[in-house]
């Protein structure tokens, strides 16, 4: 590449992303992984729903501990869950601080 410019590669960039639900006695918790941006957004909103059916009393929890990035896609949809009283599991200092300014955005505690 004698023409100085970076070398780019050709090859499409894979995200990826995981949805899980686990239930035990008291709690059902929505497990996400990866990178949480569009177009998984929609996936996570779907799943979010879905996993607030049936619930039986049991509190809904998203666990956000294993994200590596919040897309602006992905902090509506989060920011929309918490509104409806979800509860959340975070892990990086990064996440925790988003989560600390949807809260108030949304005027709820984190």
């Amino acid at each position: 590449m004698a023409s100085g410019l970076p070398y780019m590669s050709r090859k499409p960039l894979q995200v990826m992303f995981k949805i899980s639900i686990v239930d035990a006695p008291g709690q059902r918790t929505l497990v996400l992984e990866g990178k949480l941006v569009h177009p998984w957004t929609t996936d996570v909103e779907s799943a979010w729903r879905s996993a607030g059916e049936e619930l039986q009393g049991r509190k809904l929890i998203i666990d956000l501990r294993n994200v590596t990035h919040i897309g602006p896609d992905a902090e509506n949809t989060l920011l929309l869950m918490m509104r409806d009283g979800a509860e959340f599991f975070c892990g990086g200092v990064l996440t925790k601080h988003l989560m600390k300014q949807l809260a108030r955005r949304c005027r709820c505690e984190a």
